[in-house]
């Protein structure tokens, strides 16, 4: 079925749907990872968000139950080249097209995405529509008028406090999440190092959180600006001094903002698996996974940078030792990615004390 991809600019390219085949409209970036597509399509940081796969050949391996990062797809749009027709693995249990369909996500597909790319790199991260439909340039604008991502990290966080305990018989540390969006392998990390957790929705108050008297709390990752949540910059100042907190991706800007710092936008974000970072602390380079539009510019007082960005030198990790707070940008945990970072979740146990 023939369909377009309206961007924001007004540049049409012309290609076909797939998966479920109804109007989408999101913010359109690229990732640029090779493999990880089902992690990709199952990270709520993409909430709201159309998601360009500049690999050519998308779906090669087709899709498991085992590897989902949340309960299903969050991206509005999937934009690829070319699907694979025969996804070839022992894990493989439906194909891409078939899990778009499943979940009700458009997608799009026989164009250039690297060209795609090259657009949105030298444009920024625009808004974009894909539609089976002729629209007038009416429909087209008030299409994009309409679309906002303001409310998604209260669509897709968590709705009540729930317990997840690590099944181990010495348990490690009692942390706390503040769910903005979190990754499964997140939860997966700290289980591995035997972390009971105790996950909260995304507008719990410090209050509450404190009462539970945890080693330690977590800011997890999610999507949009973190500008955006105000109440939620409170609550973490509340917390700060009296338990050690850490912060991943959208907990690391939030920390920023409550440490007396500030965040902007990149022009078109950080998003693949093989961003090279700098930990300055030990003095060596890692390549991580990077998913995030927003980066740390103001740095608050009394805190450090413990880690940059060796592309555009954009802050990565920063610590306040006094109050016991580190946080990073990228994802520590992969999926998809490497996981040379793996070490950070340690550190982050070791800081608890």
């Amino acid at each position: 079925m023939k369909a377009k991809l309206i961007l924001e600019n007004g540049m049409v390219f012309e290609g076909k749907a797939f998966g479920y085949t109804k109007e989408a409209v999101g913010e359109l970036v690229f990732n640029t990872s090779m493999t990880g597509y089902q992690e990709v399509l199952t990270d709520p940081s993409y909430y709201g968000q159309i998601v360009v796969m500049t690999y050519p050949m998308i779906g090669n391996y087709g899709l498991n139950l085992d590897d989902l990062e949340s309960s299903g797809a969050k991206v509005r749009g999937f934009v690829i080249k070319e699907p694979a027709k025969l996804p070839n693995n022992f894990r493989c249990e439906m194909t891409l097209d078939g899990y778009l369909k499943q979940h009700k996500i458009m997608g799009f597909k026989g164009i250039d995405t690297r060209h795609l790319t090259k657009i949105i790199r030298d444009n920024g991260s625009m808004k974009a529509i894909i539609t089976i439909d002729e629209l007038t340039q009416k429909e087209i604008k008030n299409t994009m008028k309409d679309f906002s991502n303001i409310d998604a990290v209260s669509i897709v966080s968590t709705k009540e406090v729930y317990e997840a305990p690590c099944g181990a018989e010495k348990v490690n540390k009692k942390i706390g999440m503040m769910d903005f969006g979190i990754k499964q392998n997140i939860i997966r990390s700290f289980h591995k190092r035997n972390c009971d957790l105790t996950i909260f929705p995304w507008n719990t108050t410090a209050e509450e959180i404190l009462s539970y008297n945890l080693d330690g709390v977590f800011l997890s990752n999610g999507p949009g600006d973190p500008a955006d949540l105000t109440g939620v910059i409170d609550e973490i100042k509340k917390m700060v001094g009296k338990t050690p907190i850490i912060g991943i991706c959208l907990g690391h800007q939030l920390l920023s903002w409550a440490l007396g710092g500030s965040t902007n936008k990149l022009k078109f974000g950080h998003r693949g698996a093989n961003h090279p970072v700098k930990d300055l602390e030990k003095n060596k380079i890692f390549i991580t996974s990077q998913n995030h539009g927003y980066v740390v510019d103001k740095m608050p007082e009394g805190v450090e940078i413990t880690q940059i960005n060796l592309n555009d030198n954009s802050v990565e990790g920063m610590k306040d030792y006094k109050n016991k707070i580190a946080s990073v940008q990228y994802h520590p945990e992969a999926s998809p990615g490497p996981e040379d970072s793996q070490y950070v979740f340690d550190d982050f146990i070791k800081m608890l004390g």
